[in-house]
């Protein structure tokens, strides 16, 4: 059944007038992009499920207090997102949990045993990297990767131009290339 036709400036405007089916169309368009965020930020399905409820919530909460200042409704969403991740990890890291793996590595029927293994050693390798880097750089990752958003896009959501976007990812790629070289982690393909 093809989309009908989206007009989020009339939503927003009726959103922010409470109309809660029209904040419930920004949630269903928005949910599956804030919660990827929120779990490649924190790693925990859990807490992924609770900050992004959270972000829905405070922003049905404040969408009175929205201005379309050019920048797409996302960005605003994208900014609560990172806001409360920041305060996730502050308040963590306050309390040191040692965390549970949330999503075993599913083998297809082709793989051989060992090959699942080392490929799940990689990934889990290649995540504590990222998960090392600041915040911004996180970000950055998951909204290129993850989300497959433009450089132009990514700097409206980080307050950024696209130069700056494009120079942070090079940088972002070159420390990441350094460190697997330092760990001497093997990736597929290498």
């Amino acid at each position: 059944m093809p989309e009908l036709e989206f007009n989020e400036e009339d939503v927003l405007s009726r959103a922010s007038q409470g109309d809660r089916d029209a904040f419930g169309l920004l949630y269903e368009r928005y949910i599956d992009r804030i919660f990827n965020y929120v779990y490649y930020r924190t790693g925990n399905l859990h807490d992924a499920e609770d900050l992004t409820a959270r972000v829905f919530q405070r922003a049905m909460n404040h969408i009175h207090n929205y201005t379309d200042r050019g920048v797409p409704f996302s960005a605003w969403l994208y900014r609560i997102a990172h806001n409360l991740v920041a305060n996730w990890h502050r308040d963590r890291s306050r309390r040191q949990e040692i965390p549970l793996n949330d999503l075993p590595v599913v083998p297809s029927k082709d793989d051989r045993p060992e090959a699942t293994l080392v490929r799940s050693q990689e990934q889990d390798a290649l995540l504590r990297l990222i998960r090392q880097l600041p915040a911004e750089r996180q970000t950055l990752l998951i909204l290129k990767f993850v989300e497959n958003l433009s450089n132009a896009e990514i700097g409206q959501i980080m307050g950024r131009s696209e130069g700056a976007v494009k120079s942070l990812y090079h940088r972002t790629l070159l420390a990441l290339r350094d460190q697997i070289g330092d760990q001497n982690i093997t990736l597929e393909g290498d």
